[in-house]
């Protein structure tokens, strides 16, 4: 199995993206989702305290994000697979800046535990890149595929007057479909039901640490 040369250049990328993404405000390439009506002094505080939780488990989402996208694309050997993943990095800023803008507004703080997230979701990303492409990409599909019904929850979730949150969720929801889409177009294998299930169970664990801390 030939690699591609992991280079200075790439490692220092990698680690200036990390970097920016743990601690830096992200600089969406997208406008902020508006939705129809937006009042936040229609949320009581538990509601907006609720909301800000929810919306600190969908940024800690775009961190693992980034994070596997990067992993993967370091050690995928097909250009088209790197620009599927490049691409859908890139879409997975805006989510990044959105739900943090989203936090601030409601008055909530981002994950303390965003360099672990990061970290473990890089190590895993690497992983599923050294299996090969369609694996590689098999992993992209079905963490898309998680995510988006995970986002499918929070709409249920979510206070229902608090739309702009709402709007945010749903934009996002469609980009993951999308990025799942791709990913099985370009040949992803569909993965085994106990790596899904294994997927879920680290999901689980993530959102409920996500939720408090």
């Amino acid at each position: 199995m030939t690699l591609p040369p992991l280079t200075l250049d790439k490692a220092i990328a990698v680690l200036d993206m990390g970097l920016r993404t743990v601690f830096s405000q992200a600089s969406p390439s997208r406008p902020y989702p508006q939705a129809e009506t937006s009042d936040d002094s229609a949320l009581s505080d538990s509601e907006r305290k609720h909301a800000a939780a929810l919306m600190r488990i969908n940024h800690v989402g775009e961190v693992c994000a980034q994070a596997l996208y990067s992993g993967q694309a370091l050690v995928s050997r097909d250009p088209d697979n790197v620009e599927a993943l490049q691409e859908a990095s890139r879409e997975e800023v805006d989510h990044l800046a959105w739900c943090e803008r989203r936090i601030s507004e409601l008055g909530g703080r981002k994950s303390l535990l965003n360099p672990l997230w990061f970290g473990a979701s890089f190590g895993l990303g690497v992983t599923a890149g050294l299996l090969g492409d369609k694996w590689n990409l098999g992993f992209l599909a079905e963490t898309e595929h998680q995510v988006a019904a995970h986002l499918g929850k929070h709409l249920h979730e979510l206070p229902a007057q608090d739309h702009a949150s709402r709007a945010i969720v749903t934009q996002m929801k469609k980009d993951e479909e999308h990025h799942a889409e791709t990913a099985e177009h370009l040949g992803g294998a569909t993965l085994p039901a106990p790596v899904k299930l294994a997927m879920r169970l680290a999901s689980k664990v993530m959102t409920r640490t996500a939720y408090h801390l």
